[in-house]
């Protein structure tokens, strides 16, 4: 801990959102301010050896010489945490029901069932299935069976739309109080501004734009030789965040003239 003239008290903790998260929880509830700070390297270990006691310096040694408002803060671990769960549950439960409809697809398509199913079904064609009265019969035969599947696989598909609409609604309302305005930025809707604000974090992570660029892998690189001067886009980074921006970029190519490309040569490659 470090204390300046005013006797207020600034905290340099290593791990706070992991083996440090009981302490930070500790201090904050104290009112002393939370500084997260980086291990040491391997290189830095290998001269000076590590205890509790050097640990301890070379946090506070961090800090000091640092401009305060550049210093990276603990991770708001509740909204953003929520923020982090909701869009992992709905990437699965995103998966789990294209990988039913893509079933059910396939099940009317093979069987006479009395769906058209040339084409990919409409949600009208599955709310239909799943409302299906199955036959009592004391013979099991495949149309009997196969009638029951595509029910139990559109009932599964409409009980999942309806937890991805939920899902949506607390990414929407979580986005907003953790980042007021974000979505109403063009092309921004729930969904990106939550995987936005995840990957930039906590205060302090992210540098600069030229820093969050690159975290998201839009950041172009050199690729010259020769008389051949170009760039190419990053191919590392935050991939998840990389989609994000691919999303707003195509969003906004249809809508935003000042998005839009001079020419088909100009088109974004993201």
């Amino acid at each position: 801990m470090l204390r300046n003239s005013d006797s207020s008290v600034l905290a340099a903790i290593e791990g706070t959102s992991s083996y440090g998260a009981s302490i930070t929880a500790a201090l904050q509830t104290d009112g002393i301010d939370i500084i997260e700070v980086r291990p040491l390297s391997h290189a830095s270990r290998s001269h000076t050896g590590k205890n509790d006691a050097i640990d301890a310096e070379a946090a506070a040694r961090h800090v000091l010489g640092q401009d305060f408002d550049r210093l990276a803060r603990p991770r708001n671990a509740g909204r953003r945490s929520a923020l982090r769960i909701l869009l992992s549950s709905r990437s699965i439960i995103d998966q789990q029901r294209t990988a039913n409809r893509n079933a059910l697809t396939a099940l009317v398509r093979t069987n006479d069932l009395g769906v058209d199913a040339r084409r990919p079904l409409t949600d009208d064609q599955i709310r239909t299935i799943a409302m299906w009265r199955l036959r009592t019969t004391d013979s099991i035969d495949a149309v009997t069976v196969a009638r029951g599947e595509a029910r139990r696989l559109a009932r599964a598909i409409l009980e999942q739309s309806a937890l991805l609409a939920e899902n949506h609604r607390q990414l929407r309302g979580l986005a907003e109080e953790i980042a007021p305005g974000l979505q109403s930025i063009q092309g921004v809707g729930p969904v990106t501004a939550a995987i936005i604000i995840c990957a930039y974090s906590h205060h302090g992570r992210v540098r600069s734009e030229s820093a969050f660029a690159a975290l998201a892998g839009v950041a172009p690189l050199p690729a010259s030789s020769g008389n051949t001067t170009r760039h190419r886009l990053s191919r590392t980074g935050d991939r998840q965040l990389n989609r994000a921006f691919e999303v707003i970029v195509r969003t906004r190519v249809t809508c935003d003239h000042n998005t839009k490309p001079t020419s088909p040569a100009a088109r974004p490659k993201v």
